[in-house]
């Protein structure tokens, strides 16, 4: 099992630094979506006294052509403070603090989903749009061979691990466990944890969230997972198909509720906006990975649990469509619907303002509307 050189060094010996007493000063770890629109990165730096909101955040740069975001004759962009949370690795009264990205121009950089999402959301803020959203993950070792699988083989064949409890069945949950009580510190809206289909995969929850706040807290949570692996040694993979073959992909299913979904006789309002879905397939597939639906291809075959990629589906309780009605929603006429398609490496920000612009801005067509 392959892990990295710096897990071996003495936490012990860390831990007397740590533990030394920082006077007036507060680290504020930056945090941003890198080129990839999937990749994420950090840096620190020192605030005279404890920030209480976002307006007490210094806006920040650094060097875009490190990032796949700019060319090193133009380098500078710029981290515009956004949201704040506790940091669970450094301990109150130290910050972290996720950015939005600006160009040296001061316009979005390419990847800043979040600009847009949030216009959308304050349009419809009236309708209180809530979701969740499930985000699987696989843990592997640092040469990519997934955590605790033989060096030269596979595990037995799926069945025993969703869900399941044992050294032969649950893989890293230490990883797991670390991570949970790292999110309840910072203040994310972690909501729920399991173990996944295939070995070694596991799933978060985050919300009911409303509106930006959805993008906001899963990024947060990401953030915390691959700092939590990097404490270990080991890698979170986003990936939607890290192993070919006979094994589960990972997703990120998002489910999405507004305030007459949720009232009695919602059933109507979540029928209508699964029709209006249906009429968009092609956009929201290619919103909901970071390659426009090419990673998402190698998940969504029809097979392990998910829907074809170029079919529209829709049913109660059913994991083998596009959108899921759970059972108890249609008994009951009212709460909310799954959307099963987004992949694991998703841009929350994304699929949530794609979801709006759909159900409940009515928009048609293969390119979001300009408002």
């Amino acid at each position: 099992m392959a892990t990295s050189s710096s897990a071996t060094l003495s936490k012990t010996v860390k831990q007397q630094y740590m533990e030394l007493p920082q006077g007036d000063k507060v680290q504020a770890m930056y945090i941003w979506i890198d080129g990839t629109g999937e990749g994420l990165r950090c840096k620190t730096r020192t605030l005279d006294c404890e920030p209480k909101s976002i307006e007490d955040l210094p806006e920040w740069n650094f060097d875009g052509s490190s990032t796949y975001q700019s060319e090193g004759s133009n380098s500078d962009m710029y981290l515009m403070p956004a949201a704040m949370f506790r940091d669970p690795f450094r301990k109150d009264p130290n910050k972290l603090v996720l950015c939005e990205v600006l160009k040296y121009n001061r316009k979005p950089a390419e990847t800043n989903l979040r600009i847009t999402c949030k216009k959308i959301m304050e349009m419809v803020a009236d309708q209180i749009p809530w979701f969740g959203m499930e985000q699987e993950y696989t843990i592997l070792g640092t040469d990519g061979h997934p955590f605790g699988w033989p060096s030269n083989g596979f595990p037995g064949p799926q069945g025993p691990y969703y869900c399941g409890v044992g050294a032969d069945k649950a893989y890293g949950r230490d990883i797991v466990e670390a991570h949970y009580r790292a999110c309840l510190y910072a203040g994310v809206d972690i909501c729920g944890t399991n173990a996944e289909v295939m070995p070694a995969q596991w799933e978060f929850q985050v919300g009911p969230s409303e509106g930006i706040n959805m993008g906001d807290h899963l990024w947060v949570a990401r953030f915390i997972l691959h700092r939590v692996c990097e404490d270990f040694g080991v890698v979170a993979s986003f990936d939607p198909k890290p192993i070919p073959g006979n094994w589960n992909g990972a997703g990120c299913h998002t489910n999405f509720s507004t305030k007459e979904m949720r009232e009695e006789g919602g059933l109507k309002a979540i029928e209508e906006s699964i029709e209006k879905l249906g009429k968009r397939h092609s956009y929201h597939i290619r919103a909901y990975d970071p390659k426009g639906g090419l990673d998402n291809a190698r998940r969504l075959t029809g097979h392990h649990e998910t829907s074809n990629i170029h079919e529209f589906s829709a049913g109660v309780a059913n994991r083998g469509a596009s959108i899921r009605i759970p059972r108890n929603v249609g008994q009951e006429k009212k709460g909310y619907f799954e959307d099963r398609r987004p992949s694991a490496n998703c841009d929350p920000y994304g699929v949530t303002e794609a979801l709006i612009r759909t159900c409940l801005l009515s928009e048609e067509g293969d390119e979001p509307a300009e408002y």
